[in-house]
């Protein structure tokens, strides 16, 4: 198959700005799978989201970045191993090299056993925190990008209002462009205090940026898709 010059210079860009981007040194330095671990660091430290004690759900949790900031949040002195003081549920479609003291369950949280297998872990506890950091497969077409987006970001609202406690935060994962304004409308609709924030470690050519909802002004007894599968 035959390979464009473009494509080519393209790609050893992306490679060469991946290789020299500072936050993929620190996540190899210091452990972690991915760069996305400082994403989440940048968005704690100035909301103060997280704590340990808390029960936080990891949706779109592969590669596990997100989840070893977590472990190492909730363990004394920010171990990578030992007792958490706190509980974190990883979940993903595709399935995840394993993290001490992280729970993880592989599949759709849609799906009804999937959901179960949620259920069972939370034990009728309420959730803390959401993190969302699922993002679509992009195919370069705005429309449908900016519909797979929307649709991801909705599931995490519902999730979240399914499962958080009155007090509880959801942190989404969206991207500026099309269909932007409408999910800040959503978020404003469902949570009492909304935050747009975009971490210095989200690239500068990214239009990445996350959206933070906290205190959510009505929980639902479960989101619409789970009770149509129920």
């Amino acid at each position: 198959m035959k390979v464009s010059t473009k494509s080519k210079k393209v790609n050893k860009a992306w490679l060469n700005d991946h290789v020299n981007d500072p936050y993929v040194k620190m996540a190899q330095r210091e452990g972690y799978r991915a760069r996305a671990a400082y994403k989440l660091k940048e968005i704690d430290e100035a909301l103060r989201l997280l704590r340990p004690g808390q029960l936080v759900v990891d949706l779109g949790a592969v590669p596990g970045a997100w989840s070893q900031y977590l472990r190492r949040k909730f363990a004394g002195a920010g171990a990578a191993v030992g007792q958490l003081d706190g509980s974190v549920i990883a979940l993903d479609v595709l399935d995840m090299e394993p993290i001490e003291g992280v729970e993880f369950i592989r599949g759709d949280f849609r799906d009804e056993a999937v959901s179960q297998a949620l259920t069972e872990r939370l034990a009728g506890r309420a959730v803390d925190v959401v993190l969302s950091d699922m993002a679509p497969n992009l195919s370069g077409i705005e429309s449908s990008d900016a519909a797979r987006i929307a649709h991801l970001v909705e599931l995490a609202v519902d999730f979240a209002l399914a499962h958080l406690r009155p007090e509880g935060a959801l942190v989404c994962k969206t991207f500026h462009g099309s269909g932007y304004s409408q999910q800040v409308k959503l978020f404003k609709d469902r949570f009492r205090v909304v935050k747009p924030i975009k971490p210095k470690a989200s690239r500068d050519k990214s239009a990445e940026t996350f959206l933070v909802g906290v205190g959510p002004k009505a929980l639902r007894a479960a989101p619409e898709w789970h009770r149509e599968t129920a």
